[in-house]
């Protein structure tokens, strides 16, 4: 296989190992439940995105179609917001607290007792 290859398909698999690492970091050391479900869901799609494209890479310089990576790509893409956005909708539903500072004009709604 060509060097140049390689070497493409070895960066993105280090980008995409930085992006999950961030959002691992990102869970790990965020406040609250919102905060914590915002930086693994964006971090871990560009992580597997990255992952997927050194494998398309790699298999097209070995002559195969990239057929399986693209639809584990469309996957992701498609279930990883699905579910964040689902998880954030039970946890308003369930009233989770937030420590995220609400902007001057807004006025916090009080749960009723």
């Amino acid at each position: 296989m060509n060097p140049v290859i390689e070497w493409l398909a070895a960066a993105l698999v280090l980008v995409a190992a930085f992006f999950i690492l961030v959002g691992a970091i990102g869970l790990i050391r965020l406040p609250d439940f919102f905060m914590r479900l915002h930086a693994p869901t964006k971090a871990s799609t560009l992580g597997v995105g990255g992952v997927l494209l050194a494998s398309i890479l790699v298999g097209a310089a070995q002559g195969r179609l990239g057929v399986p990576e693209l639809l584990i790509t469309l996957f992701v893409f498609v279930t990883a917001p699905v579910s964040a956005n689902l998880m954030a909708q039970a946890a308003l539903h369930l009233a989770l607290p937030s420590r995220a500072k609400l902007p001057p004009d807004v006025v916090p709604e009080r749960p009723a007792p």
